[in-house]
């Protein structure tokens, strides 16, 4: 036990200085309910919104927070309960937070979801939300940017599509970077705790 007693005192040493409070501006990884990495500078590739007017979350979200969602209008499961999560999230902000957030959902299915398709898909679970379409190949290059993978549809003989598969992850984006991602089972409540930790992380609009 002897030889054991310097180890164990190290460890011990370990414990009480580099595990203690984080530094200042930081947050201990168990407050956040999304995993945080390192920031990814979003690709500048600017698709199309419900007005018809090009739109580049790198360029032209100007709020200090975005979240962006991938998915399409007629996806039966995911889709609807990643966007009722986050609807449900923003209730739960006072306004002046609220004001600070955008949410941008980019669709996965542009052969279907028109941009009159987007909005009125959207505009059931908050008209402020933002709906981008446009080329696939555009979507996946910005997706690819943010780690996030879109697959390919195709065109059945039936006439219907075989969608390629998609991640079904909420990116949070601040100064046209991608920093905290958050799986589809995230609730309400733990969107709204990150979104108030990232808020005082990011200066305000």
């Amino acid at each position: 036990m002897r030889f054991l007693a310097l180890p164990v005192l190290l460890v011990l040493i370990g414990v009480l200085t580099g595990c203690g409070a984080p530094g200042t501006g930081q947050k201990p990884a168990s407050e956040m309910n999304g995993q945080e990495h390192t920031p990814y500078q979003l690709s500048d590739t600017a698709l199309t919104d419900t007005a018809g007017e090009p739109y580049s979350i790198a360029t032209d979200a100007d709020r200090p927070l975005t979240l962006v969602f991938y998915g399409y209008t007629q996806c039966p499961d995911e889709c609807p309960l990643v966007m009722s999560s986050l609807t449900a999230a923003l209730t739960r902000l006072d306004p002046a937070e609220r004001n600070q957030v955008d949410v941008v959902f980019v669709t996965t299915d542009p052969a279907r979801d028109t941009t009159e398709v987007l909005e009125e898909y959207l505009d059931r679970y908050d008209e402020d939300f933002i709906g981008l379409t446009g080329d696939l190949k555009d979507i996946v290059t910005l997706a690819e940017s943010m780690r996030l993978y879109v697959g390919e549809a195709d065109r059945l003989p039936s006439g219907g599509y075989d969608l390629g598969v998609h991640d079904t992850h909420v990116s949070a984006v601040s100064q046209g970077q991608a920093n905290v991602v958050w799986s589809m089972n995230t609730s309400p409540k733990q969107f709204a705790d990150d979104i108030h930790h990232l808020l005082e992380e990011v200066p305000a609009a």
